[in-house]
């Protein structure tokens, strides 16, 4: 349907506000499992929906496994009844009795962690043994993101070793993120990923041949995702698919994700010829891009993006435009997580109405 984003109580809906679909969200997590085949392999992170509702599609559709990156998304995970859940952020001080305080609350559900040197996982031996705990643990390894991990090698083969060793921690394998591999060109993207889980896999082969049994291996996103579904020992973690963005939908052409999420807003202003503003602010959108790569207006390509402030949005645009002030506008988000952590509640849409409000539990720290 070429007008599948519009509604018809548009004028019951204040503005800026996050529309869902939820038909195209569940056509989303179908095609995901048919890209990874076997259901029990995919464990997709919670960053891009943070909500409860999300959370219920995803395991009516047969998904047990998740990952996520705050203690608050963890919290909405146990709360949801999800049978396995990688934090897969560092725990130190208060986030690492936090993340302890979840394991018991949520018994029901499996909780692991990563650690990435040896003073994280002699801390959280230590304060799991004081619990009376055994943590799940895996390795964070540095593929070349270059923000979290240890590079695959001998330095991580000694720390899984030591890990091993601890009492109140339970080795599980291997953790590794590569969002900074996003070659348009699949058979680019393939290679590097390819070339990225090589010593990987040397790591899995040298501590097999010690005895160990098979470390199991999380690994990559949503660009390397299609890739890693056909190496049958990696579990994959996209997380985007479920919400899809304007950003992946122009560089990850082979996925095909529909966009289901769209932003809502209005013209507020006719400042000067050839310009309009509208209320789509940078509380609103993520605008972590350069300035024409924030939005995509669905239907009016033309408008040009010239200013953006806090509460507002200013586009060029034609002379002759015929824009009047309060006319709806809907628009793709570039990037999807951060602007849905902007908001406190999703609006849902089904057929063609906006219907309901799904609370974003998990944007809170707390």
């Amino acid at each position: 349907m070429e007008n599948w984003y519009e509604i018809d109580n548009a004028g019951e809906v204040d503005s800026p506000a996050l529309l869902v679909y939820p038909a195209r969200m569940q056509h989303n997590i179908a095609t995901a499992v048919a890209m990874i085949g076997d259901v029990d392999r995919l464990r997709p992170h919670v960053k891009t929906h943070k909500t409860n509702e999300i959370l219920q599609l995803q395991l009516d559709a047969g998904i047990t496994k998740f990952k996520c990156a705050t203690i608050a998304e963890a919290e909405m995970l146990g709360e949801g009844g999800a049978p396995d859940v990688l934090l897969a952020y560092p725990v130190y001080g208060p986030k690492l009795m936090r993340f302890l305080d979840l394991v018991a609350r949520f018994r029901q559900t499996k909780f692991s962690v990563i650690v990435d040197n040896e003073e994280a996982a002699t801390a959280l031996s230590e304060v799991a043994l004081a619990r009376g705990e055994t943590i799940d643990t895996y390795i964070d390894l540095n593929v070349g993101m270059g923000r979290t991990g240890i590079a695959p090698g001998a330095g991580a083969l000694a720390l899984y070793r030591l890990c091993a060793a601890f009492k109140g921690i339970s080795i599980k394998g291997f953790h590794a993120y590569d969002g900074h591999v996003r070659e348009i060109d699949f058979g680019k993207r393939k290679t590097i990923c390819d070339r990225n889980f090589e010593p990987i896999a040397e790591m899995v082969r040298v501590l097999e041949s010690e005895g160990f049994e098979s470390p199991g291996i999380v690994m990559g996103g949503s660009p390397s995702f299609p890739i890693y579904a056909e190496y049958p020992e990696v579990e994959c973690s996209p997380g985007t698919f479920v919400l899809w963005d304007k950003g992946y939908g122009d560089t990850l052409p082979e996925q095909k994700f529909l966009p289901a999420a769209v932003l809502l807003c209005r013209v507020i202003s006719l400042p000067e010829r050839g310009r309009i503003c509208v209320d789509l602010g940078y509380k609103a959108v993520s605008s972590e891009n350069l300035l024409e790569r924030r939005v995509y207006f669905l239907h009016a390509p033309d408008l040009r993006p010239v200013g953006h402030s806090e509460e507002h949005l200013a586009l060029e645009t034609s002379i002759d435009h015929g824009y009047r002030v309060g006319d709806v506008l809907y628009a793709l988000p570039i990037h999807i997580c951060p602007t849905v952590a902007l908001y406190d509640r999703l609006t849902v849409v089904q057929d063609g109405s906006a219907v309901d409000h799904w609370s974003v539990v998990a944007r809170q720290r707390s």
